[in-house]
Protein backbone atom coordinates (compact mmCIF):
# COMPACT_ATOMS: atom_id res chain seq x y z
CA UNK A 1 0.00 0.00 0.00
CA UNK A 2 2.67 2.74 -1.24
CA UNK A 3 0.58 6.00 -0.32
CA UNK A 4 2.38 9.45 -1.43
CA UNK A 5 0.65 11.69 1.57
CA UNK A 6 -2.93 12.74 3.03
CA UNK A 7 -5.18 12.83 0.90
CA UNK A 8 -6.89 15.11 2.71
CA UNK A 9 -10.53 14.72 4.65
CA UNK A 10 -13.24 12.19 3.02
CA UNK A 11 -16.65 12.20 5.17
CA UNK A 12 -18.09 8.63 5.29
CA UNK A 13 -20.97 6.90 7.11
CA UNK A 14 -19.96 6.17 10.70
CA UNK A 15 -20.57 2.32 9.74
CA UNK A 16 -17.37 2.24 6.95
CA UNK A 17 -15.24 4.57 9.42
CA UNK A 18 -15.88 2.16 12.47
CA UNK A 19 -15.06 -0.88 10.33
CA UNK A 20 -11.55 0.74 9.12
CA UNK A 21 -10.57 2.39 12.53
CA UNK A 22 -11.87 -1.02 14.71
CA UNK A 23 -9.41 -3.39 12.37
CA UNK A 24 -6.68 -0.65 12.26
CA UNK A 25 -6.79 -1.15 16.12
CA UNK A 26 -6.66 -4.63 16.30
CA UNK A 27 -2.91 -4.24 13.81
CA UNK A 28 -5.38 -5.86 10.80
CA UNK A 29 -6.42 -5.11 7.13
CA UNK A 30 -9.80 -4.12 6.94
CA UNK A 31 -12.16 -6.07 5.33
CA UNK A 32 -13.92 -3.22 3.65
CA UNK A 33 -13.65 0.61 3.35
CA UNK A 34 -10.13 0.32 1.91
CA UNK A 35 -10.77 2.87 -0.74
CA UNK A 36 -10.47 5.51 1.77
CA UNK A 37 -7.01 4.59 2.79
CA UNK A 38 -5.68 3.57 -0.67
CA UNK A 39 -3.73 7.02 -1.96
CA UNK A 40 -1.03 6.35 -4.49
CA UNK A 41 -2.82 3.42 -5.81
CA UNK A 42 -3.96 5.39 -8.58
CA UNK A 43 -1.33 4.03 -10.77
CA UNK A 44 -2.81 0.67 -11.38
CA UNK A 45 -6.68 1.54 -11.67
CA UNK A 46 -6.68 1.80 -15.44
CA UNK A 47 -4.87 -1.30 -15.91
CA UNK A 48 -6.74 -3.25 -13.24
CA UNK A 49 -10.06 -1.86 -14.99
CA UNK A 50 -9.41 -2.49 -18.25
CA UNK A 51 -8.69 -6.30 -16.82
CA UNK A 52 -11.88 -6.16 -14.81
CA UNK A 53 -13.64 -5.41 -18.19
CA UNK A 54 -11.65 -8.11 -20.18
CA UNK A 55 -13.35 -10.61 -17.91
CA UNK A 56 -17.13 -9.05 -17.72
CA UNK A 57 -16.52 -9.77 -21.15
CA UNK A 58 -15.88 -13.59 -21.15
CA UNK A 59 -12.33 -13.52 -20.75
CA UNK A 60 -10.17 -14.77 -17.94
CA UNK A 61 -6.78 -12.97 -16.22
CA UNK A 62 -3.92 -14.35 -14.34
CA UNK A 63 -1.72 -11.46 -11.94
CA UNK A 64 1.10 -11.93 -9.62
CA UNK A 65 1.12 -9.39 -7.32
CA UNK A 66 4.99 -8.92 -5.77
CA UNK A 67 6.06 -7.07 -2.54
CA UNK A 68 7.98 -7.55 0.65
CA UNK A 69 6.48 -8.21 4.13
CA UNK A 70 4.64 -4.71 4.86
CA UNK A 71 4.37 -3.42 1.38
CA UNK A 72 0.67 -4.05 1.58
CA UNK A 73 -0.05 -7.01 -0.80
CA UNK A 74 -3.13 -8.36 1.16
CA UNK A 75 -4.86 -4.44 1.53
CA UNK A 76 -4.03 -4.40 -2.76
CA UNK A 77 -5.69 -7.66 -3.08
CA UNK A 78 -8.76 -6.63 -0.90
CA UNK A 79 -8.91 -2.99 -2.43
CA UNK A 80 -8.99 -4.75 -5.98
CA UNK A 81 -12.20 -6.99 -4.52
CA UNK A 82 -13.68 -4.23 -3.01
CA UNK A 83 -13.63 -2.16 -6.76
CA UNK A 84 -14.58 -5.37 -8.51
CA UNK A 85 -17.65 -5.80 -5.78
CA UNK A 86 -18.93 -2.81 -7.02
CA UNK A 87 -18.88 -3.94 -10.84
CA UNK A 88 -20.83 -7.14 -9.36
CA UNK A 89 -17.98 -9.51 -9.14
CA UNK A 90 -18.19 -11.87 -6.46
CA UNK A 91 -14.72 -12.34 -4.69
CA UNK A 92 -13.09 -14.86 -2.84
CA UNK A 93 -9.70 -14.73 -0.80
CA UNK A 94 -7.67 -17.90 0.76
CA UNK A 95 -4.56 -18.05 2.62
CA UNK A 96 -2.35 -20.68 1.06
CA UNK A 97 -0.99 -22.94 4.27
CA UNK A 98 0.39 -26.30 4.38
CA UNK A 99 -1.58 -27.57 6.64
CA UNK A 100 -4.93 -25.66 5.81
CA UNK A 101 -4.97 -25.04 2.31
CA UNK A 102 -2.58 -26.84 0.34
CA UNK A 103 -2.44 -25.33 -3.19
CA UNK A 104 -1.46 -28.73 -4.63
CA UNK A 105 -4.60 -30.18 -3.49
CA UNK A 106 -7.27 -28.10 -5.83
CA UNK A 107 -9.87 -29.70 -3.93
CA UNK A 108 -9.24 -28.21 -0.98
CA UNK A 109 -8.91 -25.12 -2.55
CA UNK A 110 -11.93 -25.03 -3.98
CA UNK A 111 -13.64 -25.96 -0.50
CA UNK A 112 -11.88 -22.64 0.85
CA UNK A 113 -13.17 -20.18 -2.02
CA UNK A 114 -16.75 -21.54 -1.49
CA UNK A 115 -16.47 -20.96 2.14
CA UNK A 116 -14.99 -17.24 1.48
CA UNK A 117 -17.25 -16.58 -1.48
CA UNK A 118 -18.73 -13.10 -0.81
CA UNK A 119 -20.82 -10.37 -3.06
CA UNK A 120 -22.04 -6.76 -2.72
CA UNK A 121 -24.87 -8.15 -1.18
CA UNK A 122 -23.83 -11.38 0.87
CA UNK A 123 -20.95 -12.16 3.40
CA UNK A 124 -19.18 -15.53 3.54
CA UNK A 125 -20.06 -17.86 1.99
CA UNK A 126 -22.57 -16.18 -0.69
CA UNK A 127 -22.54 -20.16 -2.33
CA UNK A 128 -26.09 -21.05 -1.18
CA UNK A 129 -27.51 -17.52 -2.17
CA UNK A 130 -25.97 -17.40 -5.46
CA UNK A 131 -27.01 -20.87 -6.31
CA UNK A 132 -30.74 -20.00 -5.13
CA UNK A 133 -30.60 -16.73 -7.60
CA UNK A 134 -29.30 -18.95 -10.01
CA UNK A 135 -32.26 -21.03 -9.86
CA UNK A 136 -34.62 -18.25 -9.98
CA UNK A 137 -32.76 -16.49 -13.02
CA UNK A 138 -33.90 -20.17 -14.56
CA UNK A 139 -37.66 -19.97 -13.78
CA UNK A 140 -37.72 -16.12 -14.96
CA UNK A 141 -36.01 -17.11 -18.27
CA UNK A 142 -38.43 -19.83 -18.56
CA UNK A 143 -41.81 -17.62 -17.92
CA UNK A 144 -40.38 -14.96 -20.04
CA UNK A 145 -39.68 -18.19 -22.65
CA UNK A 146 -43.67 -18.44 -22.40
CA UNK A 147 -44.20 -21.62 -20.28
CA UNK A 148 -46.71 -22.14 -17.80
CA UNK A 149 -46.57 -22.66 -13.96
CA UNK A 150 -47.30 -26.68 -15.27
CA UNK A 151 -44.72 -26.51 -17.39
CA UNK A 152 -42.05 -24.50 -15.30
CA UNK A 153 -40.13 -27.52 -13.86
CA UNK A 154 -39.65 -29.19 -16.95
CA UNK A 155 -38.52 -26.24 -18.54
CA UNK A 156 -36.29 -24.86 -15.98
CA UNK A 157 -34.70 -28.53 -16.38
CA UNK A 158 -33.92 -28.08 -19.75
CA UNK A 159 -32.65 -24.39 -19.44
CA UNK A 160 -30.58 -26.53 -16.44
CA UNK A 161 -29.12 -29.21 -19.12
CA UNK A 162 -28.53 -26.75 -21.34
CA UNK A 163 -26.34 -23.90 -19.35
CA UNK A 164 -24.09 -26.68 -17.77
CA UNK A 165 -23.96 -29.01 -20.75
CA UNK A 166 -19.91 -27.49 -21.53
CA UNK A 167 -19.80 -28.11 -17.47
CA UNK A 168 -21.20 -31.95 -17.75
CA UNK A 169 -18.28 -32.63 -20.48
CA UNK A 170 -15.90 -31.91 -16.98
CA UNK A 171 -18.00 -32.37 -13.93
CA UNK A 172 -21.11 -33.72 -14.40
CA UNK A 173 -21.91 -34.40 -11.14
CA UNK A 174 -21.90 -31.00 -10.59
CA UNK A 175 -25.10 -30.85 -12.70
CA UNK A 176 -26.36 -34.05 -11.21
CA UNK A 177 -26.16 -32.59 -7.20
CA UNK A 178 -27.78 -29.21 -8.36
CA UNK A 179 -30.91 -31.14 -9.48
CA UNK A 180 -30.92 -33.31 -6.71
CA UNK A 181 -30.56 -29.89 -4.40
CA UNK A 182 -33.78 -28.38 -6.62
CA UNK A 183 -35.36 -31.33 -5.60
CA UNK A 184 -35.13 -31.65 -1.65
CA UNK A 185 -36.17 -28.24 -2.15
CA UNK A 186 -39.05 -28.71 -3.79
CA UNK A 187 -39.98 -31.74 -1.41
CA UNK A 188 -39.29 -29.59 1.42
CA UNK A 189 -36.52 -31.37 2.89
CA UNK A 190 -33.95 -28.82 4.05
CA UNK A 191 -31.74 -30.97 5.81
CA UNK A 192 -31.00 -32.83 2.68
CA UNK A 193 -30.94 -29.79 0.54
CA UNK A 194 -28.22 -28.46 2.84
CA UNK A 195 -26.10 -31.79 2.66
CA UNK A 196 -26.16 -31.55 -0.73
CA UNK A 197 -24.95 -27.54 -1.07
CA UNK A 198 -22.06 -29.03 1.52
CA UNK A 199 -21.13 -31.02 -1.07
CA UNK A 200 -21.33 -29.04 -4.27
CA UNK A 201 -18.98 -26.23 -1.64
CA UNK A 202 -16.01 -29.45 -1.85
CA UNK A 203 -16.87 -30.10 1.61
CA UNK A 204 -16.07 -33.74 2.48
CA UNK A 205 -17.93 -36.06 4.99
CA UNK A 206 -21.21 -35.53 3.01
CA UNK A 207 -23.71 -38.35 4.71
CA UNK A 208 -24.40 -40.96 2.07
CA UNK A 209 -28.08 -40.49 2.37
CA UNK A 210 -27.79 -37.18 0.97
CA UNK A 211 -25.45 -37.87 -1.72
CA UNK A 212 -27.60 -40.58 -2.72
CA UNK A 213 -30.73 -39.08 -2.82
CA UNK A 214 -29.32 -36.21 -4.80
CA UNK A 215 -27.57 -39.05 -7.52
CA UNK A 216 -23.63 -38.61 -6.62
CA UNK A 217 -20.85 -40.40 -4.98
CA UNK A 218 -17.81 -40.15 -3.16
CA UNK A 219 -16.16 -36.60 -2.27
CA UNK A 220 -14.57 -33.63 -4.74
CA UNK A 221 -11.16 -34.88 -6.12
CA UNK A 222 -8.51 -32.81 -7.50
CA UNK A 223 -9.28 -33.09 -11.28
CA UNK A 224 -12.83 -32.88 -10.09
CA UNK A 225 -12.48 -29.17 -8.48
CA UNK A 226 -11.25 -27.62 -11.27
CA UNK A 227 -14.65 -29.09 -13.27
CA UNK A 228 -16.56 -27.35 -10.22
CA UNK A 229 -14.99 -24.27 -10.51
CA UNK A 230 -15.73 -23.62 -13.89
CA UNK A 231 -19.65 -24.87 -13.10
CA UNK A 232 -19.81 -22.20 -10.41
CA UNK A 233 -18.55 -19.81 -13.04
CA UNK A 234 -21.23 -20.32 -15.16
CA UNK A 235 -23.65 -20.04 -12.39
CA UNK A 236 -22.18 -16.63 -11.20
CA UNK A 237 -23.20 -15.47 -15.06
CA UNK A 238 -26.31 -16.40 -15.16
CA UNK A 239 -27.57 -15.29 -11.58
CA UNK A 240 -26.10 -11.76 -12.68
CA UNK A 241 -22.48 -11.39 -11.44
CA UNK A 242 -20.07 -10.28 -13.68
CA UNK A 243 -17.01 -12.65 -12.72
CA UNK A 244 -15.48 -13.88 -9.89
CA UNK A 245 -12.35 -12.85 -8.63
CA UNK A 246 -10.05 -15.37 -7.01
CA UNK A 247 -7.03 -14.38 -3.95
CA UNK A 248 -4.72 -17.09 -3.34
CA UNK A 249 -2.65 -15.02 -0.74
CA UNK A 250 0.51 -15.63 0.87
CA UNK A 251 1.92 -18.35 -1.53
CA UNK A 252 5.53 -17.70 -0.66
CA UNK A 253 4.79 -20.35 2.02
CA UNK A 254 5.13 -23.17 -0.91
CA UNK A 255 8.99 -22.41 0.20
CA UNK A 256 8.96 -23.93 3.71
CA UNK A 257 7.22 -26.87 2.93
CA UNK A 258 8.70 -30.23 1.70
CA UNK A 259 10.10 -30.29 -1.76
CA UNK A 260 7.67 -33.24 -2.86
CA UNK A 261 4.93 -31.34 -1.39
CA UNK A 262 6.11 -28.02 -3.31
CA UNK A 263 6.78 -29.26 -6.69
CA UNK A 264 3.33 -30.47 -6.83
CA UNK A 265 1.80 -27.57 -5.67
CA UNK A 266 3.98 -25.19 -8.01
CA UNK A 267 2.84 -27.56 -10.59
CA UNK A 268 -0.71 -26.98 -9.59
CA UNK A 269 -0.03 -22.87 -9.81
CA UNK A 270 1.27 -23.77 -13.33
CA UNK A 271 -1.64 -26.00 -14.23
CA UNK A 272 -4.22 -23.22 -13.10
CA UNK A 273 -2.44 -20.61 -14.91
CA UNK A 274 -2.35 -22.63 -18.21
CA UNK A 275 -6.32 -23.31 -17.50
CA UNK A 276 -6.94 -19.70 -16.96
CA UNK A 277 -5.02 -18.96 -20.32
CA UNK A 278 -6.67 -21.64 -22.49
CA UNK A 279 -10.10 -19.92 -21.75
CA UNK A 280 -11.61 -22.62 -19.65
CA UNK A 281 -12.45 -20.24 -17.04
CA UNK A 282 -14.23 -17.37 -18.78
CA UNK A 283 -14.86 -14.84 -15.91
CA UNK A 284 -12.26 -15.18 -14.21
CA UNK A 285 -9.78 -13.06 -12.63
CA UNK A 286 -6.80 -15.16 -10.54
CA UNK A 287 -5.10 -13.25 -8.30
CA UNK A 288 -1.84 -14.48 -6.83
CA UNK A 289 0.32 -12.75 -3.79
CA UNK A 290 4.05 -13.52 -2.88
CA UNK A 291 7.23 -11.97 -2.12
CA UNK A 292 10.48 -11.66 -4.31
CA UNK A 293 12.08 -14.45 -2.68
CA UNK A 294 9.07 -16.46 -3.93
CA UNK A 295 9.24 -15.41 -7.03
CA UNK A 296 12.88 -14.71 -7.34
CA UNK A 297 14.45 -17.66 -5.85
CA UNK A 298 15.49 -20.92 -5.97
CA UNK A 299 12.62 -22.72 -3.71
CA UNK A 300 10.10 -20.65 -4.79
CA UNK A 301 8.80 -19.84 -8.85
CA UNK A 302 12.05 -20.71 -10.61
CA UNK A 303 12.01 -24.49 -8.93
CA UNK A 304 9.75 -25.33 -11.94
CA UNK A 305 11.24 -23.41 -15.00
CA UNK A 306 7.91 -23.84 -16.86
CA UNK A 307 5.84 -21.53 -14.20
CA UNK A 308 9.47 -19.18 -14.06
CA UNK A 309 8.69 -18.26 -17.95
CA UNK A 310 4.83 -17.85 -17.62
CA UNK A 311 4.52 -15.09 -15.00
CA UNK A 312 8.67 -13.58 -15.67
CA UNK A 313 8.32 -9.79 -15.70
CA UNK A 314 11.40 -7.48 -16.18
CA UNK A 315 11.81 -5.66 -13.12
CA UNK A 316 15.05 -4.28 -13.41
CA UNK A 317 14.50 -0.62 -14.56
CA UNK A 318 13.11 2.29 -12.38
CA UNK A 319 9.95 1.37 -10.12
CA UNK A 320 8.14 3.93 -11.54
CA UNK A 321 8.61 2.70 -14.72
CA UNK A 322 6.33 -0.41 -13.83
CA UNK A 323 4.10 -1.91 -16.35
CA UNK A 324 0.54 -2.66 -14.73
CA UNK A 325 0.06 -4.27 -17.20
CA UNK A 326 2.21 -6.52 -16.78
CA UNK A 327 1.82 -10.31 -15.64
CA UNK A 328 3.34 -9.51 -12.59
CA UNK A 329 3.38 -6.35 -11.02
CA UNK A 330 5.81 -4.92 -7.77
CA UNK A 331 4.68 -3.15 -4.67
CA UNK A 332 7.11 -1.16 -3.88
CA UNK A 333 5.80 -0.40 -0.30
CA UNK A 334 6.36 2.52 2.32
CA UNK A 335 9.02 5.23 3.31
CA UNK A 336 8.99 7.41 5.74
CA UNK A 337 6.92 10.50 3.94
CA UNK A 338 4.71 7.83 2.76
CA UNK A 339 4.08 6.09 6.23
CA UNK A 340 3.54 9.16 7.49
CA UNK A 341 1.36 10.64 4.67
CA UNK A 342 -1.24 7.35 5.76
CA UNK A 343 -1.12 8.43 9.30
CA UNK A 344 -2.14 11.82 8.62
CA UNK A 345 -5.29 10.36 6.72
CA UNK A 346 -5.80 7.93 9.13
CA UNK A 347 -5.84 10.72 12.01
CA UNK A 348 -8.42 12.87 9.86
CA UNK A 349 -11.02 10.08 9.62
CA UNK A 350 -10.90 9.35 13.06
CA UNK A 351 -10.99 13.13 14.17
CA UNK A 352 -14.26 13.15 11.71
CA UNK A 353 -15.82 10.63 15.20
CA UNK A 354 -14.21 12.25 17.78
CA UNK A 355 -15.66 14.13 20.71
CA UNK A 356 -13.64 17.38 20.09
CA UNK A 357 -11.70 16.98 16.12
CA UNK A 358 -10.15 19.96 16.42
CA UNK A 359 -8.06 18.64 19.91
CA UNK A 360 -7.25 15.26 17.95
CA UNK A 361 -6.03 17.29 14.51
CA UNK A 362 -4.29 19.61 17.69
CA UNK A 363 -2.70 17.01 19.95
CA UNK A 364 -1.62 14.48 16.79
CA UNK A 365 -0.17 16.81 14.51
CA UNK A 366 1.46 15.85 11.70
CA UNK A 367 5.38 16.75 13.47
CA UNK A 368 3.70 14.47 16.32
CA UNK A 369 2.42 11.43 13.45
CA UNK A 370 6.23 12.12 12.19
CA UNK A 371 7.20 11.25 15.36
CA UNK A 372 5.42 8.01 15.82
CA UNK A 373 6.46 6.72 12.62
CA UNK A 374 10.26 7.25 13.04
CA UNK A 375 9.98 5.62 16.72
CA UNK A 376 8.26 2.80 15.27
CA UNK A 377 10.05 1.91 12.09
CA UNK A 378 12.91 2.19 14.48
CA UNK A 379 11.85 -0.36 16.87
CA UNK A 380 11.58 -2.45 13.70
CA UNK A 381 15.27 -1.87 12.77
CA UNK A 382 14.51 1.31 10.83
CA UNK A 383 12.76 -1.41 8.38
CA UNK A 384 10.10 1.57 7.41
CA UNK A 385 8.68 -0.56 4.71
CA UNK A 386 7.38 -3.42 7.15
CA UNK A 387 6.61 -0.87 10.29
CA UNK A 388 2.81 0.18 8.79
CA UNK A 389 0.53 -2.81 10.34
CA UNK A 390 2.26 -1.98 13.64
CA UNK A 391 2.29 1.92 13.32
CA UNK A 392 -1.82 2.25 12.89
CA UNK A 393 -2.41 0.00 15.11
CA UNK A 394 0.08 2.29 18.02
CA UNK A 395 -1.67 5.41 16.53
CA UNK A 396 -5.07 4.26 16.78
CA UNK A 397 -5.11 1.52 19.77
CA UNK A 398 -2.41 3.47 21.94
CA UNK A 399 -2.75 7.75 20.81
CA UNK A 400 -5.78 8.44 19.03
CA UNK A 401 -8.24 6.65 21.56
CA UNK A 402 -6.38 8.00 24.51
CA UNK A 403 -6.90 11.39 23.19
CA UNK A 404 -10.00 10.98 22.56
CA UNK A 405 -11.61 9.76 26.07
CA UNK A 406 -8.72 11.68 28.02
CA UNK A 407 -9.08 15.07 27.96
CA UNK A 408 -5.75 16.00 29.54
CA UNK A 409 -3.81 13.31 28.03
CA UNK A 410 -0.95 14.38 25.46
CA UNK A 411 0.93 11.67 23.72
CA UNK A 412 4.42 14.05 23.90
CA UNK A 413 4.43 14.12 27.80
CA UNK A 414 2.07 10.46 28.41
CA UNK A 415 3.29 8.08 25.96
CA UNK A 416 6.42 6.35 25.69
CA UNK A 417 6.32 3.86 22.61
CA UNK A 418 6.50 -0.09 23.93
CA UNK A 419 6.83 -2.83 21.25
CA UNK A 420 6.04 -6.12 23.25
CA UNK A 421 7.16 -8.97 21.34
CA UNK A 422 4.30 -10.59 21.65
CA UNK A 423 2.41 -8.08 19.44
CA UNK A 424 4.78 -8.80 16.65
CA UNK A 425 4.70 -11.02 14.22
CA UNK A 426 7.72 -13.42 13.12
CA UNK A 427 8.90 -11.05 10.55
CA UNK A 428 8.75 -7.80 12.54
CA UNK A 429 10.44 -9.99 15.61
CA UNK A 430 13.27 -10.75 13.63
CA UNK A 431 13.84 -7.42 12.42
CA UNK A 432 13.32 -5.72 16.37
CA UNK A 433 16.05 -8.21 17.47
CA UNK A 434 18.40 -6.18 15.23
CA UNK A 435 18.03 -2.96 17.57
CA UNK A 436 19.16 -4.89 20.45
CA UNK A 437 22.36 -6.35 19.92
CA UNK A 438 21.08 -9.25 17.74
CA UNK A 439 22.55 -10.11 14.41
CA UNK A 440 21.20 -8.54 11.57
CA UNK A 441 21.29 -11.15 8.97
CA UNK A 442 23.44 -14.72 8.38
CA UNK A 443 26.75 -12.54 7.58
CA UNK A 444 26.69 -10.88 10.71
CA UNK A 445 27.22 -14.12 13.08
CA UNK A 446 30.24 -15.02 13.91
CA UNK A 447 31.62 -18.20 13.34
CA UNK A 448 34.29 -20.23 15.14
CA UNK A 449 36.31 -22.09 12.55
Amino acid sequence: MSTTGSKGPVHVSAARRRTVIDALRRGAVPESGLDLLATGLDRFEAALDAELDAVASGGAVFKAVRGEYGSGKTFFTRWLGERAKRRNFAVAEIQISENETPLHKLETVYRRLTERLTTSSFPPSALRPVIDAWFYALEEDALAAGASEDELPNEVEKLLVARLAEVSRHAPSFATALRGYRTALADTDEATAAAVMAWLGGQPHVAASARRAAGVRGDLDHFGALGFLQGLLTVLRDSGHTGLIVVLDEVETLQRVRSDARDKALNALRQLIDEVHSGRFPGLYLVITGTPAFYDGQQGVQRLAPLAQRIATDFTTDPRFDNPRAVQIRLPGFNQDSLVGLGVTIRDLYAQAATAPERIKTVVDDEYVADLARAVGGALGGKVGVAPRLFLKKLVGDVLDRVDQFDDFDPRKHYRLTVASSELTDVERNLAATTTGGPASADDIDVDL
